[in-house]
């Protein structure tokens, strides 16, 4: 829902002919049914309060526009009138008479300015710039109270406010047209107009559950819950009846998928022609890993559980065993993908040996199962180390529940240097570029010179030379996830970048991407570190065991800017991986980190005393968690 995110709405008009009277009707504001809960007397997080005021004076933005053309008001009069005339209503639902002036102190704010978003101050302006129609235009007209089609429709708001950005040629101003784009969707585009709750609830993220009429709350819920069970009830009934036609495919096929030359020398481990990769037997493996035994178990990693192994000729080895055998594609797409992992070589890659692959007559118990191996990496993953404590060790030592020293401010520096090396290597070091996907902490492992290798291309995929990737099946972690990627599978070398990003802040601050415990109110850490950044307090990111005497605050700030920058929530504002690694390395400034669109439905990222409190990276995650993340 756009609510999950979104959207603020204090946007934009040309001059109107009103100049000391309010022209906006307000009157909806005592019988819309919203819920006040967050501005009843006392409150107790009022910058939650504000948030939902401004959602609540947007309709009336977005009406006039609908009746009028115009976004915004024409003066600091008319605009003093109109916020009057709303405390005026707030206070005649017993709400604080002081609310008003806390939350709006400036009536400057709601006023037209020529150099808001590209020069629009009118619907006509906006059409001019953008055209009479536009996928706003479809996918924000219809019922938004569908999950599905108002997270169309957020999509397609993010999309538009990506380009208003880029005509406009200032990145400050991202913001602007995000709040532009919000006013027009529910001013303009929506059927039923910005005084419908369908309207209000999606596109405004306003809660919406009124005292006088506590059935309207469960109504509501129920609206929108009924959708998402159904699609939920049709990805389970899909996935269901695609699992029966792979495993028909494949009792169809029997064995015949292995090539001949695999199947005759499956009793032995041998190279596999022209790929530098070995097709190991699964008894050599067995007797790797004492059987796969839970002694030697590393952790989890995607699609898979891992191993440590000791091969024939004493070499270690990281044995990872692919726990999703009816992939779609098969034994061949996963030999092609491991044909094409086998080719890479960087110094910040994790070596891939080889693969295995199981006729279902090995392992009677199991059927058929793939292998990956790769080599072992003594110091295991990145999360051992950054985090106070991991939910799974990576290193296989037996020490996992040891606390292990903090990272020096030189070995954090390397190893994030290390992560973007390894990435614009696989972006623009090997054609097609191939994406990974799955980039995060217990994905970054330590070879013995604790320099950073990235692994587990399980994920990766190749995408055609100046395409993005869409896909139907979006794969990642929680909290990494790049917004457009894990709303509508939009796949790009920027959302590579986007959790490189989290992963910056991650290194530098010492604190896990994604905070769900009850008194963090869900924290994410992009969100936590913008705000400490806007606010004057970048030195409050750092990790404290990196704010000692002799390390560079200036240089380590830089990296958490860099780091803010990568994980924006709009993708045309991300630099690539290579420009981060410029200016990580100093060769090229890092620009002003530009505003974000604010989340209205969950809160503000501005909480009482710095506390955040919501997301817009997190819009959508509420729907169809369990299918849709890793």
């Amino acid at each position: 829902m756009w609510g999950s995110v979104v959207f603020l709405v204090f946007l934009l008009a040309s001059p109107a002919a009103e100049a000391d009277e309010c022209p906006l009707n307000l009157n909806y504001v005592r019988t819309f049914p919203w819920n006040p809960s967050s501005c009843a007397s006392p409150v107790r997080n009022m910058s939650a309060c504000c948030t939902t005021l401004l959602s609540l004076y947007g309709i009336a933005l977005a009406q006039r526009l609908r009746d009028t053309g115009l976004f915004r008001l024409p003066n600091v009069t008319a605009s003093a009138a109109c916020l009057d005339d709303f405390r005026s209503n707030l206070s005649a639902l017993s709400l604080p008479s002081n609310l008003v002036p806390t939350c709006f102190p400036s009536p400057q704010r709601f006023v037209i300015s020529p150099d808001f978003c590209d020069g629009i101050e009118t619907a006509k302006n906006w059409t001019a710039k953008l055209g009479s129609s536009t996928d706003l235009d479809s996918a924000c007209r219809p019922d938004l109270s569908v999950s599905t089609q108002c997270y169309t429709c957020l999509n397609a708001g993010l999309a538009i406010t990506s380009n208003l950005t880029a005509l406009d040629g200032n990145a400050s101003h991202a913001t602007n047209c995000f709040y532009l784009t919000v006013t027009y969707a529910a001013g303009i585009v929506n059927q039923y107009g910005p005084e419908d709750t369908r309207a209000a609830g999606c596109i405004f993220g306003l809660a919406l559950s009124s005292p006088s009429s506590p059935s309207h709350s469960n109504s509501h819920a129920a609206a929108i819950a009924a959708p998402i069970a159904a699609a939920l009830a049709l990805v389970l009934l899909l996935s269901a009846l695609g699992f029966y036609r792979r495993r028909s495919r494949s009792k169809k096929k029997g064995n015949f998928s292995l090539d001949n030359q695999e199947r005759s020398s499956n009793s032995r481990s041998h190279p596999r022609p022209n790929t530098g990769s070995i097709s190991y037997d699964i008894k050599e493996l067995e007797k790797a890993t004492g059987y796969f035994s839970q002694r030697n178990f590393i952790g989890r990693g995607g699609f898979g559980v891992v191993y440590k192994g000791t091969l024939a000729d004493g070499s270690l080895v990281a044995v990872k065993k692919v726990l999703e055998p009816d992939l779609e594609g098969g034994d061949e797409e996963f030999r092609n993908e491991v044909d094409i992992i086998s080719h890479l070589r960087h110094r910040n890659l994790v070596p891939l040996r080889g693969c295995c692959i199981t006729d279902d007559h090995d392992v009677i118990e199991e059927g058929k199962q793939r292998y990956l191996v790769y080599d072992y990496m003594p110091n295991g993953s990145l999360a051992d180390h950054i985090f106070t404590s991991s939910s799974s060790s990576m290193n296989g030592n037996g020490d996992s529940g040891r606390k292990k020293p903090p990272l020096s401010w030189p070995q954090r520096k390397n190893i994030i240097l290390d992560v973007a090396k390894g990435l614009a290597y696989l972006h623009y070091g090997v054609k097609p570029a191939i994406y990974h996907r799955d980039i995060k902490a217990t994905n970054i492992l330590l070879d013995g010179e604790m320099r950073a290798r990235v692994a587990d291309f399980g994920l990766a995929r190749q995408s055609r030379e100046g395409q993005s990737h869409l896909t139907t099946r979006v794969a990642g972690t929680h909290g990494y996830l790049a917004p457009e990627y894990a709303l509508y599978g939009q796949l790009t070398e920027k959302s590579d970048v986007y959790s490189f990003g989290v992963l910056v802040l991650e290194i530098m601050s010492g604190r896990n991407a994604l905070d769900t415990s009850v008194e963090s109110n869900l924290v994410l850490i992009t969100d936590w570190a913008w705000t400490l950044v806007k606010s004057g307090r970048a030195e409050d990111v750092l990790d404290a065991a990196l704010v000692s005497e002799g390390n560079p605050k200036g240089i380590m700030e830089r990296f958490v800017l860099v780091g803010i920058l990568c994980a924006h929530v709009m993708v045309a504002l991300r630099p690539t991986i290579s420009e981060a690694l410029r200016m990580l390395e100093g060769d090229i400034d890092v620009p002003a980190i530009p505003d974000r669109p604010m989340p209205l439905s969950h809160g503000s990222p501005f909480g009482e005393g710095g506390a955040f409190t919501a997301s817009p990276a997190l819009s959508g995650f509420c729907f169809n968690t369990g299918y849709m993340l890793r």
